[in-house]
């Protein structure tokens, strides 16, 4: 359990956000069709990663059984994405779709989130006291954004482990890249650092567990 801006909200192990008051999922950075992307420009990289993303939102929708779904930007990885999608995995999509509020908020990569099928395509969406957008915006209060895809390193046992993470400092919060070949910026970054309090904390995305870590249990 975690608070942004006095909300409590819960970190799932998948990588995704759950509010439990409003039965919201949000998850940031599908990246869908991202390796068809990349093998249209020659690089060698199985495309598979939909199918992949996909079946972990499926499992994550399955057990928590949201009524709403916030897709924070970079749901596809670029204007074509949509099109590129295999049949089998359209209908998975619409199927996740269809009886929930869906919110595709626009992103960099998305700006325009198709919406064939189902769902509202939003710049951003404010709830109460909390704000969701696709890039976070300094000085805001209350927000839950992705964008940054942001990761973090730890040393344990002699060795460096690298995962990703959530970030936040209370008064924001950025999800991790939920996409199966999304990369990652580290925390440490100045253009993630720098939008939060230097207190902040992060919750690093292991195999089965969340492990929640301040600012200065990590390194570069």
């Amino acid at each position: 359990m975690l608070t942004v801006n006095g909300v409590e909200l819960v970190a799932d192990r998948c990588g995704v956000l759950w509010w439990p008051a409003r039965s919201t999922v949000a998850v940031a950075d599908l990246h869908l069709e991202k390796g068809s992307g990349y093998a249209a420009r020659g690089a060698l990289v199985p495309p598979y990663d939909t199918t992949e993303t996909l079946a972990r939102l499926t499992e994550v929708i399955v057990r928590l059984q949201p009524e709403r779904v916030i897709c924070l930007g970079d749901s596809f990885h670029d204007r074509g994405a949509a099109g590129r999608l295999a049949p089998a995995d359209a209908a998975r999509l619409s199927a996740l779709i269809a009886g929930r509020d869906w919110i595709w908020i626009a992103g960099n990569h998305d700006p325009s989130p198709p919406d064939v099928w189902g769902g509202r395509v939003l710049g951003s969406l404010t709830d109460g006291a909390l704000v969701f957008r696709h890039e976070a915006q300094r000085g805001a209060v209350g927000e839950l954004s992705g964008h940054y895809h942001p990761k973090a390193t730890i040393r344990t046992r002699g060795r460096r482990v690298t995962a990703r993470c959530f970030v936040g400092d209370g008064r924001r919060l950025i999800l991790p890249a939920f996409g199966a070949y999304t990369g990652g910026l580290d925390v440490l970054d100045p253009a993630i650092a720098g939008l939060l309090d230097r207190r902040f904390h992060v919750h690093l995305v292991g195999r089965s567990r969340l492990y929640s870590l301040p600012r200065g249990a990590l390194v570069h």
